[in-house]
């Protein structure tokens, strides 16, 4: 029997509502997955893609994933992993330093093989460029086969890349296809093999409202898929229907019925009722111990009631939304991101986009064409469920306006919302630092 831990979308770095307990919370979450791992003896943690949140991971979130995977070395234990959108570099992953050390896998066409079952490895693949795929994979004398790799896979909600056409294509009868990307976990039948999400390992959006963790995959007879739940911080959902003659004081009351210390807390705001300043909510919020509180308010105001309703607890939110309404492309958003929340210094921010251009027009020359609608981003790093479904668990990404489930900073191309100091510290990237 083969038993492994299939765990992704750590996300590791991801400064969710800038807060650096946020971005701390990310590196203690893929910490509890190998903890958990070495107290359970597995053979394997298999990881599916997105282990950093942008291709610019900082020098502390490096040095962070890096003592979390020697204690997995140490335990004897192999890191299998393939690379996501989020963290996909045109030159070297950052998942090829680690193998370098000695302390990762990562997956390709050919088999490793990990007790009784072979495992292979196809990265992130924007949709341009999936015709080209002709996923030939080297053959194997393993007693079973699953496949690791990183997309929205039909049958699942919001897929535009078809499981049954990997398997059916595919030179290697697989078991199992071990998926990373839709933050929403789920297993299902296809081709005679199971293909499971394991979902994220902490809430990188607030659409994601049920508990994260990883799936444990055993080969043994057959394909065995259980779920395991991890200890994360506390989101509070605080939902409120306000009737016409209610207002601030009814939401105050619905917020105080929560224990609020430490926790993120939502608030989604319906129904009719007096307009409400979503800053007065936030601070009540804080003030009785929460670490970040956002507050949406979904009602159909008049125009003069949506001016009171603006929160300016965070400037940003504001921009972002104004990004999101334009239906820029995903490529556009990437330049976007560049010019106006990456972590370039200002000096270089025009040649970085000059080079970022000719990146995106040589990869495909229609990638900054307006996007038209959100869902014509395909070609992007950025998977078309983050921008098409509010709802959809699919890829990291919080937006601070917890209507949506998209940041358009948190596409492949997105580089840490912190800008960087002058002269420099120690959570410059490697790239940089070297």
């Amino acid at each position: 029997m083969t038993r492994v831990i299939h765990t992704g979308d750590t996300h590791i770095g991801y400064q969710q509502y800038h807060v650096p307990e946020r971005r701390q919370d990310f590196l203690a979450a893929f910490r509890a997955v190998v903890r958990d791992a070495i107290d359970d003896d597995v053979a394997a943690v298999v990881h599916a893609g997105d282990l950093f949140h942008d291709r610019r991971p900082t020098l502390s979130d490096i040095m962070g994933t890096l003592d979390i995977l020697e204690e997995l070395a140490a335990a004897d234990i192999p890191f299998l992993a393939v690379v996501g959108n989020h963290e996909a570099k045109r030159d070297a992953q950052w998942l090829d330093l680690y193998a370098s050390l000695g302390l990762a896998t990562r997956l390709g066409d050919e088999p490793t093989v990990v007790g009784e079952t072979a495992f292979y490895g196809l990265d992130f693949v924007p949709r341009s460029k999936r015709d080209d795929l002709d996923y030939d994979f080297a053959p194997h004398d393993a007693d079973y086969a699953a496949l690791v790799t990183h997309g929205l896979f039909q049958p699942f909600d919001y897929g535009d890349w078809e499981a049954s056409e990997v398997l059916s294509e595919s030179s290697v009868d697989f078991d199992a296809l071990l998926l990373g990307d839709n933050h929403k976990p789920g297993k299902q039948a296809v081709e005679d093999a199971w293909v499971t999400y394991c979902g994220s390992t902490e809430r990188a959006s607030a659409s994601e409202r049920e508990d994260r963790g990883y799936n444990i995959v055993s080969f043994d007879d057959d394909v065995q898929i259980t779920r395991r739940g991890l200890e994360t911080r506390e989101f509070v959902f605080v939902d409120v229907e306000l009737d016409a003659a209610e207002g601030l004081e009814r939401v105050r009351s619905q917020v105080g019925q929560y224990d609020l210390t430490d926790a993120v807390v939502i608030v989604s705001i319906d129904g009719d009722g007096e307009p409400i300043a979503p800053a007065s909510i936030e601070e009540y919020a804080l003030d009785h111990g929460a670490l970040v509180a956002r507050v949406t308010d979904h009602r159909e105001l008049t125009a003069d009631e949506r001016e009171t309703s603006v929160s300016f607890a965070d400037p940003d939110d504001a921009v972002a939304e104004r990004v999101r309404e334009l239906g820029l492309s995903g490529a556009a958003r990437d330049i976007d991101e560049t010019v106006r929340a990456s972590k370039v210094a200002d000096a270089n921010v025009a040649e970085t986009v000059e080079d970022r251009v000719r990146e995106l027009v040589e990869d495909d020359p229609d990638a900054l064409d307006g996007a038209g609608s959100p869902a014509g981003d395909g070609d992007t790093a950025t998977p078309d469920a983050e921008v098409t479904a509010a709802n959809a668990e699919t890829d990291g990404g919080d937006t601070d306006e917890e209507s949506t489930a998209a940041d358009p900073e948190t596409d492949a191309a997105a580089a840490d919302p912190e800008t960087d100091t002058a002269g420099g510290s120690e959570d410059q990237s490697l790239e940089e630092f070297l």
